[in-house]
């Protein structure tokens, strides 16, 4: 098997989604435009911007993306995100 083919190779439950789409049981759900620009708004980074941060908090930050999986820039311009659309809320 090539490695294009492994990359592309689908589970059991993909399989069967894939499988129940093209005999027809399943359909493609309809988006809005307004989602679609949204979504594509979202996902653009245009802008770079430079920030002084304590050496403590810069090495959490680093040890928490790293349990996430994340490049640690990834997971400080979500939390900016996530702050700026008012969806990270403060625990009390």
């Amino acid at each position: 098997m090539t490695k294009k083919k492994e990359k592309n190779k689908l589970d059991v439950y993909e399989q069967e989604i894939l499988d129940r789409y093209e005999s027809g049981k399943m359909e493609k759900s309809p988006v809005s435009e307004s989602l679609i620009t949204a979504a594509l708004a979202t996902m653009r980074k245009n802008k770079n911007i430079n920030i002084r941060i304590s050496e403590n908090d810069l090495e959490s930050i680093k040890l928490q993306a790293a349990r996430e999986g994340l490049p640690y820039q990834t997971l400080i311009g979500s939390l900016i995100h996530k702050y700026a659309t008012g969806s990270l809320k403060e625990v009390h």
